[in-house]
Parts: structure tokens; sequence; C-alpha cells
């Protein structure tokens, strides 16, 4: 009887050290949304260590975000956002030309589906059946209309739009057009670095839109190349 009841005993105690041990990996490294960790704590660090402030309220992050690719910051930023548009059906990531569509990507392979990317220039083997918006850019202070082949987006898509930044918003709200247009459902916004002195994104979360940026950056100094980041 001792024996069977040190065996039990024994059993309880490995038993409780190992759901401990269980439960601690998956918080330490899921941590809850809003929460700065995460993706969001590497990408502030990368963005702090390789990011370069200009005047004019630029930030440079070709090094690792927009034109020389980072693939495994960009894999944990992508489980980041699968996890916190968890459950919302996503069946489609909509992203525009150029810079959104490597984040895009990398990011579909953690929710298993395609994407769908509004191209600035209408090429013509596009055929003219398309979805159109006009998007005006902050970096290159142009207007573009940007089009999507209309087979491609419809009522039945559940839409997460996907970009590198968020500035004044004009090109998020080009993309939400062209989403009215096709009739499909938009899930949310998935950011990676928002600006958030501007107040696009403030704007868009008093709409009730779902967004989520990794990076938030709250100020920016081009002669002292000090970035200060917000979290919410």
């Amino acid at each position: 009887m001792r024996q069977t009841g040190l065996f039990f005993l024994f059993s309880d105690i490995l038993l409780v050290l190992f759901r401990n041990a269980y439960y601690n990996n998956v918080y330490e490294t899921r941590p809850p949304a809003g929460y700065g960790g995460g993706s969001m704590e590497l990408l502030e660090k990368r963005i702090m260590q390789d990011g370069e402030v200009y005047p004019g309220n630029i930030l440079k992050v070709s090094s690792f975000l927009n034109h020389q690719m980072d693939i495994d910051l960009l894999d944990e930023m992508g489980q980041e956002w699968a996890r916190l548009f968890a459950g919302e059906g996503v069946n489609k990531i909509l992203t525009i030309e150029a810079s959104g569509i490597g984040i895009a990507c990398i990011a579909a392979r953690s929710f298993h589906c395609p994407v769908v990317f509004a191209k600035k220039s209408k090429s013509l083997n596009l055929g003219k059946d398309v979805f159109t918006a006009k998007v005006e850019s902050f970096t290159h202070k142009t207007i573009s209309d940007v089009v999507v082949d209309r087979r491609y987006l419809g009522p039945n898509d559940r839409v997460l739009i996907i970009d590198d930044f968020l500035a004044n918003g004009k090109a998020l709200e080009g993309l939400m057009d062209i989403l009215d247009q096709a009739g499909a459902h938009l899930v949310g916004v998935g950011i990676a670095i928002e600006k958030g002195f501007q107040g696009a994104g403030d704007r868009f979360r008093q709409k009730g839109i779902h967004l989520e940026s990794l990076a938030i950056v709250d100020s920016m100094n081009g002669e002292t190349g000090e970035i200060e980041f917000r979290h919410i």
C-alpha cells in the first residue's frame, strides 16, 4: 500500500512539473495581444540597430525589411500576425506593389492562404476587368492608380491587408476601396512599422478597424537619429 501511495505521489509531482513547463513555454514564446514583446520587440531592436532616420520623417529600413530582407525576422512577424488574427478565418492577404509583397508572402506561410497584390501599373496582360483605386505615396510624393484583377477578390474572401509602413494611410485607404468594390470582408490590417505621430493608425482604430502594428514609432529625430516607440 505504501509503495502504491508513493507511486501516485511521484506521478502527481511529475504531472505538475510537466504542466508548468508546458504553460511556461507557451506563454513565454507567445505574449498576449497588444504587448510590446514577441516580434514587436525583435522589430523594434532591429530598427534601433539598423534603421536610418532622415529629415522629413523618413525612416529607412532597406537593409532588413523592404530592399534586403531578413527572412528569419519576417517569419517571426508572420507568426505574430497569425497569432493576433487567429480565429478570424483569413483566406486571403492583400498588399500593394512593391515593398509589401515580400512581407505579405512570408506572412502568408503562417496563414496558409494566397497573396494578392495591387499593381501600380496596368500591364497589357492584366485585362480590363479590374478593380481600381488611387493611392498617394508619402515617400515618393506621387499619386498612382492601383489595380487588382476581379477574379482574385470577391464576397467570399476574408482579407487581411499587410504592408510595410503606415504613414498617412493613403495606401491603406486605396486597398480598402478595392475591397469595398469586390464586396470582400476586411478582417484587419497588419503593419510592420506605423508612424504613430502622423495619426493615421489612430484614425483607423477609431473607425473600428482591427489594426495590428508590430512597431509604432512615436517620434524620431532626423538630426540625432533618435527613435522612440509607443506601446498600446
